[in-house]
């Protein structure tokens, strides 16, 4: 980039940016409790001790390897990334006559062997969760799950990769139609996540017509949400958590709802927490998630584009000085997303936990029945092994979602704000 192209970029970097921080601060229920307040928390969630002696020797057993494994994952990124060894892969990887070929192969290599070096602790993973009744599925199926979800990610990240280099390689300024690019793919995986990629991992049925099934449509009809099915998924055939989600956008919604839940809640506890993501549906938080998405990839693209055509980093990491132009790029732009993911993890958990409680409101405004939301609460943290209060660093890194002991108190503050109207 010349430096007035360079000024451009970081014109163009501060106004998404701009933008984004705007749209995050608009959006964002901030306010756990409008018209309320969250009292004093009980920090055990009101779980028995020998159900938090159980989550301690849970957590105390996955937490480690979960860090270990971001952390490693962290390292062989940047030491293929921002250190010449990635490059000299790269090179001597086939397909180097025709880039985009080159760079399939090195996108799918490279996250091959990330795979592979955090393997023995995925493994590690699936013997406790095996241990503590949390995965169910046997090892081939695990196995053909990792080499799923390899090959899912393979095409995500190629993808971006693919335009961004071809761009580079057309315009001058491609950063510009790059980072636009980079946002329409955010909408459209967002849209078509749920018909694609899916139907990979899951196998879904229509729930049988019973008062749950027409119980559930009527939840969503006073809600003032339609949806066109009530689908129910085969989790149990990989986990024991229970959960259920709304998916799809416009007449295409469709109620999720896991095996699992049907097996070990009641029809009451079922209904809480599909009024919960109704919640989610009522206040388009796929929508409004997916136009911050958009906007950060505005931003962080430029950004990339700011990084990648710097002269230190290029010298740095052993890649042509300039645009991008072919695959010797590819170990520098994974280890520069793996790292920003890395970073901007304590901001998305922070709104998306604010979105979560406002959804568990919702369900609170909708079904009136506070009781039966902290039993369920209790009993998803129960058999999911969460943590009710967990340490701060691996809350703002790691829960996207609010702790029991907050959804406690989340419920304990909508009784006192319901007596006081």
């Amino acid at each position: 980039m010349t430096r007035s192209d360079r000024r451009l970029a970081w014109a163009w970097l501060g106004i998404s940016t701009v933008a984004l921080v705007i749209v995050i601060i608009v959006t964002t229920p901030w306010d756990w409790l409008p018209g309320g307040s969250l009292p004093p928390l009980d920090k055990t969630g009101g779980l028995s001790p020998h159900t938090l002696d159980r989550i301690d020797s849970y957590r105390n057993q996955i937490v480690p390897v979960g860090l270990a494994s971001t952390a490693v994952s962290l390292i062989v990124a940047i030491v293929l990334g921002l250190t010449p060894w990635g490059v000299r892969l790269v090179r001597r990887l086939p397909g180097s006559r025709w880039w985009p070929l080159h760079i399939l192969v090195a996108v799918a290599v490279l996250l091959l062997i990330g795979r592979i070096v955090t393997l023995p602790l995925a493994i590690r993973a699936q013997w406790v969760q095996r241990d503590f009744g949390l995965a169910t599925n046997s090892w081939p199926a695990w196995a053909m799950d990792q080499l799923t979800s390899w090959a899912v990610s393979v095409v995500f990240t190629l993808v971006p990769i693919l335009i961004v280099v071809a761009m580079a390689r057309r315009w001058r300024l491609w950063w510009l139609p790059a980072s636009l690019a980079a946002a329409a793919l955010v909408f459209i995986g967002s849209f078509g996540y749920p018909l694609v990629v899916e139907p990979l991992f899951t196998n879904f049925h229509e729930m049988r017509d019973g008062a749950l099934r027409t119980s559930l449509i009527k939840l969503a009809e006073s809600d003032g949400v339609e949806v066109n099915d009530v689908l129910v998924a085969d989790a149990s055939q990989r986990t024991t958590s229970l959960n259920a989600y709304v998916s799809g956008f416009g007449a295409s919604k469709r109620i999720v709802v896991y095996d699992t839940l049907l097996k070990d809640a009641s029809q009451d506890e079922v209904r809480l927490v599909v009024a919960h993501e109704l919640g989610h549906a009522k206040n388009n938080d796929v929508l409004h998630g997916t136009i911050v998405g958009a906007l950060g990839a505005i931003a962080g693209v430029t950004l990339l584009a700011l990084l990648l055509t710097s002269r230190r980093l290029a010298g740095r990491a052993g890649y042509p000085e300039g645009s991008p132009r072919d695959a010797q790029v590819v170990p520098a732009i994974l280890a520069l997303v793996a790292c920003g993911t890395f970073l901007v993890s304590p901001v998305q958990n922070l709104i998306s936990r604010a979105i979560e409680a406002r959804a568990d409101v919702h369900s609170l405004d909708l079904t009136k029945d506070p009781k039966t939301f902290e039993a369920t609460q209790r009993k998803l943290a129960t058999t999911n092994l969460s943590d009710p209060w967990p340490p701060r660093l691996l809350y703002a890194w790691y829960a996207t979602h609010p702790t029991l002991a907050q959804r406690i108190g989340i419920a304990e503050g909508w009784v006192d704000r319901e007596q006081d109207r």
